[in-house]
């Protein structure tokens, strides 16, 4: 990995886990990444990919089957979960109903051994952290779920954990609410300079709050990198896939360009690996514009097959010669004059200059 030893705070080396029976599950196979001091680190993929078994290994709630998991460069792989300067929050809070917010708060750090005085310091911090502070006295039951969550962050950051590991905590909530605690979360890590792991299955959440992601897939990392990295350089059709609207366009890859089977030519930068011949390639739906008229040169000839206006931007489905359907999606800005065909109108379709990525099949 690229990271120093100085700027990794939790270091997974090579960790396996392995569920035995009859139906033999490896959870995870083989995963290695290096996650960095202070910064907010996401684990996305979909469900049963093992982005949850890998959070509980570093939890401790559950032992690797092989390899060794580091903090702050000392072997934690058998260390048990309250042995750890590691909290969790999970999916459902785990919060005490019956008491108070600043008693839920409180519980961990009594639990510690705290003095009296400095448990209700940091009380009081954490309170003002999450903009909770009026409602301090009142009982957990009666809180909505955005402030049970908020309850759940305080109690989790009060100790000053040097990792906080969030297990889908967004996912009960309406999206309106989800949409308010992705730049809560964002904020809260920022500003407590703990490092976070984050679990989720949703790309818009990893792609909003991470400054980095690690793709999963049956128990494999398939990538890490910033969300723009991620997003504008997938280097397979999974990530490709499962990071925002994809078009997959077949072409053939020769040097430094590669050539539509619908037509055009373009400039490319392949993946590492990748030889020369038959490649998938990828075009989001924002990276093209579509209008009436005849295909110039390195323009694609098409037909309109649907055309839904979505309020900030139109999405065209369009029918290429090849057999193959593109999706462009394309703003619709006050007065920016764009004539769009209707369906069944012969179209040209235009690729912006540096919007084909090569993909690892």
């Amino acid at each position: 990995m690229s990271e120093t030893t100085a700027e990794v705070a939790v270091d997974v080396d090579t960790v396996f886990k392995i569920f035995p029976g009859e139906d033999e599950v490896r959870a995870l196979d083989g995963v290695s990444v290096g996650i960095r001091r202070n910064e907010f680190f996401t684990l996305l993929g979909p469900s049963g990919c093992g982005k949850t078994t890998l959070l509980r290994i570093i939890a401790g709630f559950e032992p690797p089957s092989a390899g060794a998991l580091r903090l702050d460069g000392q072997d934690i792989s058998r260390l048990p979960p309250d042995k750890r300067p590691i909290n969790t929050v999970f999916q459902n809070y785990a919060l005490f109903p019956h008491m108070s917010v600043a008693r839920n708060i409180a519980f961990g750090l009594e639990m510690l051994g705290k003095p009296r005085k400095e448990v209700n310091e940091t009380v009081d911090r954490m309170l003002k952290l999450v903009q909770m502070e009026a409602l301090k006295t009142r009982k957990v039951s009666a809180l909505s779920g955005g402030q049970q969550q908020r309850v759940a962050l305080a109690r989790a950051l009060a100790p000053h954990p040097k990792v906080l590991l969030l297990d889908e905590p967004l996912s009960a909530l309406d999206l309106k609410l989800r949409k308010e605690m992705q730049i809560e979360l964002k904020r809260l890590q920022h500003e407590t300079g703990i490092t976070f792991i984050f679990v989720t299955h949703d790309q818009e959440e990893a792609l909003t709050m991470s400054d980095r992601i690690a793709v999963m897939r049956s128990g494999k990392i398939l990538q890490i990198g910033s969300p723009k990295d991620i997003y504008q350089r997938p280097a397979e059709r999974f990530v490709a896939n499962f990071i925002g609207e994809s078009n997959f366009l077949d072409g053939t890859l020769s040097g430094g360009t590669v050539t539509l089977k619908a037509g055009g030519t373009f400039a490319v930068t392949p993946p590492e690996g990748v030889a020369d011949g038959p490649v998938s390639v990828l075009v989001r739906p924002e990276h093209a514009s579509v209008r009436p008229g005849t295909p110039g040169e390195g323009e694609l000839a098409a037909t309109i097959r649907t055309v839904v206006y979505s309020g900030d931007a139109t999405t065209l489905h369009l029918d290429l010669p090849t057999g193959e359907v593109f999706k462009a999606k394309m703003s619709n800005l006050a007065g920016n004059g764009m004539v769009l065909p209707e369906e069944g109108d012969a179209a040209v379709l235009t690729i912006a200059p540096g919007a084909v990525t090569v993909l690892r099949d």
